[in-house]
């Protein structure tokens, strides 16, 4: 579970990274990479990145029921 995070993770940050440079430069660097949006591999890394954004609500729950988020809020 906890590889399944971490790769959830960077595939999260991939895509913040993405619509980062999509807002400040308009430059899809995914579809730059993958051959444009059109293509299936760009429009399966989208579609990992979303499921992977989904996937992330589970620890931040978590994180949130144990106390986890209060108490890094007090630091």
């Amino acid at each position: 579970m906890k590889a399944l995070n971490l790769v959830t993770l960077a595939l999260v940050i991939v895509g913040g990274i993405n619509w980062g440079l999509v807002g400040a430069a308009q430059f899809d660097l995914v579809a730059a990479i993958f051959g444009g949006q059109d293509a299936m591999l760009a429009r399966l890394v989208y579609v990992l990145v979303g499921l992977s954004a989904l996937w992330q609500i589970v620890p931040l729950l978590r994180a949130g029921s144990v106390g986890e988020v209060h108490a890094q809020a007090h630091r």
